[in-house]
């Protein structure tokens, strides 16, 4: 126990720190894809800065398979956290690392209770897009046959790619930009199944709970028109009247009296 709580704790304070540098990491990724100009000392400075958040990330994981009460069933339960850890060691490039993080900080998110299910679909479909427009930017640009030489053509690809509209103004020509899209595609099908599933849900609830108010207020009414016959009946028997549901007989007002 003492050793859960203290992953437990891990988890929880290293939330905040890990999603700050995952933005830093966004920013180190989309400097010199958008400054096609940039100087080799800020290329490698944001190169840098990419590996130390993967680094960050790794020892993360790390740090949580040593609290872990049962590591084997920890590493079997994050696999996905581990094959991101592993990928950029065996093949340092930009996009794995990319690829990398972003497993990482939605694995490391969905494990937040406060985080609810609208905001991380939300913020998977910004992420995607930007991602992916500058990941296919990076590929594209230089391409002799390609056609997305800019930020807002690959923005525009992204978008089309991502709801499956797939236009074909734009198109990726090289193997990691078709690579990126089929990634792409997928992803916007799976985010499009889980809003469905979401609102589908949330309209099966509310449905559930005005039939479980509407059952509630007809048991109700039956139980006070119960009480209400059980007192009419009592309040016949107390007054010697007629039964319940007979009226009583009513003089009539041109009867003359008897003599």
């Amino acid at each position: 126990m003492k050793q859960q709580s203290a992953q437990a704790r891990w988890e929880l304070h290293t939330q905040r720190p890990l999603l700050a540098l995952a933005v830093t990491f966004a920013v180190a990724y989309a400097v010199p894809i958008v400054d096609s100009g940039a100087g080799g000392s800020l290329t490698v400075t944001c190169t840098v800065v990419e590996w130390v958040v993967w680094g960050a990330f790794a020892a993360d994981y790390l740090v949580r398979l040593v609290l872990a009460r049962r590591r084997r069933e920890f590493v079997r339960t994050h696999w996905l956290d581990l094959c991101a850890v592993i990928l950029p060691i065996l093949q340092p490039l930009r996009l794995l690392r990319l690829v990398a993080t972003l497993t990482l900080v939605g694995r490391r998110a969905r494990m937040a209770s406060q985080i609810q299910l609208t905001t991380y679909v939300g913020g998977a479909v910004i992420g995607l897009l930007m991602f992916g427009s500058l990941a296919v930017l990076s590929v594209e640009r230089d391409s002799p046959n390609g056609n997305i030489k800019t930020l807002g053509d690959a923005v525009w690809w992204s978008f089309t790619t991502m709801t499956t509209v797939g236009y074909g103004d734009h198109a990726p020509t090289t193997g990691m930009g078709r690579m990126l899209a089929v990634g792409l595609m997928l992803s916007g099908i799976a985010l499009l199944g889980v809003v469905t599933a979401n609102i589908a849900a949330w309209f099966i609830s509310r449905f559930e709970k005005d039939d479980v108010e509407e059952r509630r207020q007809t048991a109700a009414i039956e139980a006070l028109t119960e009480e209400v016959h059980a007192l009419r009946a009592e309040v016949a028997a107390l007054s010697g009247g007629a039964p319940e549901g007979v009226p009583h007989p009513v003089p009539s007002t041109t009867e003359k009296p008897a003599r």
